[in-house]
């Protein structure tokens, strides 16, 4: 048996069942990267992006590792199913996957279950002896991570910026959220050094910006403001995602904004607070994002949102308020979702007893296509106002009074140029039907 393996991040299906693919990928995955140098050194390893490059089948790897968030999940049963045929070995991982392990492993010879740290090398030697577990499954105590192999990624069409973990798990508990069914509030960080020791590596490459990767770093703000400080030293720029209620902390905003932040994500849900309690995220407070919005502006960092299309006490009426809101507060880059119950959360075993799930091929599920019953909505009507969202939200003049028009434009003209490639990017995808997931 030849020791090498290969990472293959599956690409998503559009609506039509066409493969998503693009010239080149911004938002680079992390795993496979840190899997690699998990990998002990007699391995050979390579990483293929789907999105980004053909998937090479006649590989003579013998080990096929497979990933992918969410709704890649169906390309990842694919792939693994031809790997098989073709007498590889193939393991898959990734939250979809431990969500539903039983399921996943029809299509695959083992699955890593959750956290791989502490159980990737006994997979490997298992290979090796001839006597590969179905299931490999030991929660991490501590999180620490080696350096990642960027190198196995830097050739290929990616953006001008890298991953780098701070932490894993959220302490929220929205019914919705993979994270929170994987972890059960639990949140666990990495020492602020071993962060640092990353994004230096990431600087040392050539890049001048990163992306931190955490759950929801918020979550503990002594140790944001930590990080932090040692952030500002290295002169970097960078984005993360986290809650609205960094806003309600004057100290930490001005410490993440002078460290070099530039973009937060933050998943407002809705503008409804009746549609966030049937989501158990009633702690936000919508009649305050327009506030704490503008209070992150003044900062100096610009708010990219996460909304969800079709939450139970949504209407047509409250969702087009949600367009003036969006176009009112200038969200840089504005995401929907339509509600769909991702199998093994518990939003999916509420909708499942309540029989309302009208599509029951999981495989078939899309952030942009309604599956479940609706009190207010038909399926085809939230599919129609999702779109119409969409359409309104990026349009040109939209669009341009977000970005070269907004008011920051002069002081961070190229910020301002990025985002407006951004949003007339995503405008190509939505004429096409297309919602912008990846980018």
């Amino acid at each position: 048996m030849k020791k090498k393996i290969l990472f293959i991040q599956p690409t998503v299906y559009d609506d039509f069942g066409n493969l998503v693919k693009k010239g080149r990928l911004y938002f680079v995955g992390l795993a496979y990267p840190l899997l690699a140098a998990m990998t002990p050194k007699d391995w050979e390893v390579e990483i293929c992006i789907e999105t980004i490059e053909e998937i090479p089948f006649d590989t003579d790897a013998s080990v096929i590792g497979i990933g992918g968030m969410g709704h890649a999940a169906k390309r990842g049963c694919e792939i693994a199913q031809e790997f098989r045929k073709r007498g590889k070995i193939v393991i898959m991982g990734g939250p979809m996957v431990s969500l539903v392990p039983e399921i996943a492993k029809k299509f695959c010879d083992a699955v890593v279950v959750g956290d791989s740290e502490e159980v990737w090398n006994n997979v490997l030697k298992d290979i090796e002896n001839n006597d590969l577990k179905p299931f490999y499954q030991k929660p991490i105590k501590k999180l620490s991570t080696p350096l990642p192999r960027f190198e196995l990624i830097l050739n290929k069409k990616i953006g001008d910026f890298l991953p780098v973990q701070a932490g894993r798990g959220c302490p929220n508990s929205c019914s919705f959220c993979t994270i929170y069914c994987m972890y059960r509030n639990k949140y666990l960080r990495r020492d602020v050094e071993d962060v640092i020791r990353d994004i230096k590596h990431i600087k040392s490459l050539g890049f001048k910006k990163f992306l931190l990767l955490d759950d929801n770093i918020v979550s503990d703000k002594k140790y944001m403001k930590e990080l932090c400080k040692e952030i500002k030293k290295l002169n970097m720029k960078w984005m993360t995602q986290c809650t609205i209620d960094i806003a309600r902390d004057d100290e930490l905003l001005k410490i993440v904004a002078d460290s070099g932040c530039f973009t937060l994500s933050i998943g407002l849900e809705s503008i409804n607070k009746d549609s966030l309690k049937t989501i158990n995220k009633e702690w936000c407070k919508p009649d305050e994002y327009q506030y704490l919005i503008e209070k992150i502006y003044n900062a100096g960092i610009d708010v990219a949102s996460e909304m969800i299309v079709g939450i139970d006490n949504d209407t047509k009426e409250s969702l087009r308020e949600t367009i003036k809101f969006i176009n009112k507060t200038r969200i840089i880059a504005p995401k929907f979702y339509i509600m769909t119950p991702i199998v093994g959360t518990d939003l999916y075993e509420k909708f499942m007893k309540e029989n309302r799930i009208v599509e029951k091929d999981i495989f078939t599920f899309s952030p942009s296509k309604a599956v479940i019953n609706h009190p207010n909505m038909t399926t085809d009507e939230i599919n129609e106002i999702f779109w119409e969202m969409y359409d309104k939200i990026y349009n040109i003049k939209n669009i341009l009074k977000r970005t070269i028009f907004h008011k920051r434009f002069i002081k961070s003209p190229m910020r301002y140029l990025f985002y407006l490639y951004v949003n007339l990017y995503y405008r190509y995808q939505i004429k096409r039907r297309i919602a912008p997931i990846i980018m």
